[in-house]
């Protein structure tokens, strides 16, 4: 099979590389996981990406993960073009901000009191601050493998031993921020139990994606997220989900829907905004009375609730609200992994499938997947030629092992059956 042609976005990827640490503004961009040069997007609608060269892919990477009705939706657009007609930004609040948290505290009724941000990044480095504030605690508990964006406190690597407090995980991380996170083994309830019995009261949170999505896509063991919200109601921690993945992904209310667990706090993202940089982090009200104006603990944002995020997350979660829609997406999400778990078989080839709702992973291995450590073990050179195999026959993955990928509602029968044959081809020539 004759490789598609990136003459363009090899000439755009030389000019970036000038201007712009690594090419790219996001590091997973640079194809360095994967080896290559990255593709540059030139537009893309319902399933599927279109780059420079002309080239077309389903995609499963959708934006990492907001674009869940499909690119350029027509709804969504039309919704944005009125939007931006009224105006881009206001710095002053609007109808839209009220309407859209409204809809979030329906779908998500632990999160009483709602604040709009920008990032997940926002949203998750703002839910610690206020949970240290109503705690008057420093210490936060977070698990590897999981991520929750490039705040300093939360770019932490375990020190030495599996409950130990934590290291710089990259240059420019003063010590004494590092020194007040605890990273533990994501599944291991008797690790977590061990070092909350012994210094709870001096934790203020846990934060935890409650299914691992910067991992690939790990599943909580049974029995694991209860366990931690039983301990965390138990030394008076704030439990923080989150959702800025999961949200919307694992099932309509999210991951603490699918799995009961009502936690204090909550982070979404990216799909609330519709695709558009939007974040939002809230819970119980006595927590979230703690931020200003209403509290002494700050947090502020020019273009927090802006306009165009604002509508475009309320027409997303519009469309999301009809019965048929997850109904649908559920499906789809079902007979893609059939069919690449199929496709594997077929081909004689060793993996594990992980899903959770719409969000999914493979893996090259024979062993079961529980944290990081199992993940890091998977055969990330199998990966990499699975990831060019499938580009080359148009089909865009996420380019890492350790991410996941994701359904929209646009993928098509004929886009898994495409998939399928693609996966079974790339495993044979792999094997």
């Amino acid at each position: 099979m004759s490789k598609l042609k990136h003459t363009k976005s090899l000439a755009l990827f030389k000019k970036a590389k000038r201007i712009i640490p690594g090419g790219v503004n996001s590091p997973v961009r640079a194809f360095r996981a994967v080896g290559g040069n990255p593709i540059f997007i030139q537009s893309a609608k319902g399933p599927k990406i279109y780059d420079v060269d002309g080239n077309g892919y389903i995609d499963y990477v959708l934006s990492w993960g907001p674009m869940i009705l499909g690119h350029s939706h027509p709804a969504v657009i039309k919704a944005l073009q009125k939007a931006c007609e009224r105006g881009t930004s206001y710095g002053a609040p609007t109808p839209l901000e009220t309407e859209l948290a409204v809809m979030i505290r329906k779908i998500y009724p632990s999160m009483e009191i709602v604040r709009m941000v920008n990032s997940g990044t926002e949203a998750t480095m703002s839910a610690i601050r206020v949970a240290r504030g109503f705690t008057k605690r420093d210490k936060v508990i977070k698990f590897e493998g999981c991520y929750h964006g490039h705040a300093d406190g939360l770019l932490v690597k375990a020190g030495s031993g599996a409950a130990t407090f934590g290291v710089p995980d990259s240059p420019g991380v003063p010590r004494d921020y590092a020194k007040n996170t605890i990273t533990l083994p994501y599944n291991d309830l008797a690790a977590f139990k061990r070092i909350v019995e012994k210094d709870g009261k001096h934790i203020a949170c846990v934060i935890i994606e409650p299914v691992v999505g910067n991992s690939g896509c790990i599943l909580p063991r049974p029995g694991y997220l209860e366990g931690i919200r039983k301990l965390t109601t138990k030394h008076d921690i704030v439990l923080i989900f989150d959702e800025v993945m999961t949200g919307f992904r694992v099932s309509f209310g999210g991951a603490q829907k699918a799995f009961r667990i009502k936690p204090d706090m909550t982070c979404l993202g990216k799909v609330i905004g519709g695709g558009l940089p939007v974040g939002a982090y809230g819970g119980r009200s006595d927590i979230m009375k703690m931020v200003s104006p209403e509290g002494p603990v700050y947090q502020a944002g020019t273009l927090s609730g802006n306009p165009l995020a604002m509508t475009a997350g309320i027409e997303t979660l519009r469309i999301l609200s009809r019965p048929e829609t997850y109904k649908q997406l559920m499906a789809k999400s079902a007979a893609l992994e059939e069919a690449l778990k199929d496709a594997a078989r077929r081909a004689g080839i060793k993996t594990k499938f992980y899903r959770a709702g719409t969000m999914f992973c493979t893996y090259f291995t024979d062993k079961e997947i529980y944290n990081f450590t199992d993940a890091k073990s998977s055969d990330t050179a199998v990966f990499a030629k699975y990831f060019s195999g499938m580009l080359d026959r148009g089909v865009n993955l996420a380019p890492s092992q350790f991410e996941a990928g994701f359904m929209s509602l646009a993928h098509s029968g004929a886009d898994i059956n495409k998939t399928a044959r693609a996966a079974y081809e790339t495993f044979k020539e792999i094997k």
